[in-house]
């Protein structure tokens, strides 16, 4: 009977690490229709993943480092950082658009690999490292941009995340969503289907064993770190896209929702664990918490605290569903 209880108890907690999120989602979606039935409309679900998009994008990074039992708290930075240099070669240089794109994920790449470098070779904590670096990258950019947003003109990048024309409703969600969901795919083969993936895995569920089998571990956080600044870039260009402009003081405070939305997904603060699938939801359903307060007319501090709540559950849940499995 305990071993029958036991796999049963395993069973359960494995069923909840697979579903969870999704349920959750679904938990939370279905109380807000119940409020306010305009959340369940064609346009709002469109604007639900437009606003999620940002946040996803960067969050698939955020994935990989959290995996390794890692956070990187300069993400937000590192968004605004990338705006900044798109708009300022889109702006003040003339820079064809494609080629002003790919410096900015190149900026955010190469944060990342700072951040990987510090972290690897210093031996140095993840959250002090990035903790600083979200300073510098912050300062950096306000500097570039004197500190003022920087307006570009109209090109095919600010339709990225444009609500869709009559015309191509049927396409559901903008380009940039569909980016996200290629890109969420992508990482998940590699996660789930490649040597790097297993190793990524093993750095962050015992990183005294993943060494002793011979895993190059610091080769792994550093390549997880950088990946991970690469992701930051291209919110950076999805957020020049949504706000037409490149905002030094933009994207404040949103590391903290895409960790969230890691969290939200499945992701363990302690390592070892994480979804790409999961971490899309958790963005979304603090989309959705956004948007159904907003439908509603409750004021920001309500948001806030409904987000926090949400928060708050998935790390109990995942604190319970770790000592149920020791």
């Amino acid at each position: 009977m305990q071993i029958r209880k036991l796999i049963d108890q395993r069973f359960t907690w494995s069923w909840l690490n697979k579903f969870g999120p999704f349920l959750a989602l679904l938990l939370v979606f279905g109380f807000f229709v119940t409020l306010n039935a305009k959340i369940a409309t064609a346009t709002a679900l469109e604007i639900i993943m437009q606003q999620s998009v940002i946040v996803g994008i960067a969050a698939l990074g955020m994935t990989m480092v959290i995996i390794t039992g890692g956070i990187d708290l300069s993400a937000g930075s590192n968004i605004a950082m990338s705006s900044v240099v798109i708009a300022l070669l889109l702006d003040r240089l003339g820079i064809p658009p494609i080629y002003a794109a790919f410096t900015g994920i190149l900026s955010g790449l190469f944060w990342g690999f700072v951040n990987g470098m510090l972290i690897t070779r210093l031996r140095l904590v993840p959250f002090i490292v990035t903790l600083g670096t979200l300073l510098i990258v912050r300062g950096a950019a306000k500097g570039l941009a004197n500190n003022m947003p920087i307006t570009v003109g109209e090109t095919w990048l600010s339709n990225l995340l444009a609500a869709l024309p009559a015309g191509n409703k049927w396409l559901l969600f903008p380009a940039g969503a569909w980016l996200m969901i290629a890109l969420a795919a992508l990482v998940s083969l590699l996660l789930q289907d490649t040597r790097i993936g297993r190793h990524i895995f093993a750095v962050g569920s015992n990183e005294q064993t993943a060494r002793l089998c011979g895993i190059a571990v610091g080769r792994i956080k550093l390549f997880v770190f950088t990946l991970g600044g690469a992701f930051a870039g291209l919110a950076g260009v999805m957020l020049l896209s949504y706000q037409e402009q490149g905002d030094p003081a933009g994207a404040v405070g949103m590391e903290l929702d895409i960790i969230a939305a890691v969290v939200i997904g499945g992701g363990s603060l302690s390592g070892g664990e994480g979804s790409v699938v999961g971490s899309l939801i958790g963005a979304i359903i603090m989309t959705v918490i956004r948007t159904g307060c907003q439908l509603n007319g409750w004021p920001t501090w309500v948001t806030q605290l409904v987000t926090g709540v949400v928060i708050v559950v998935a790390v109990a849940v995942d604190n319970l569903r770790h000592r149920k499995a020791e």
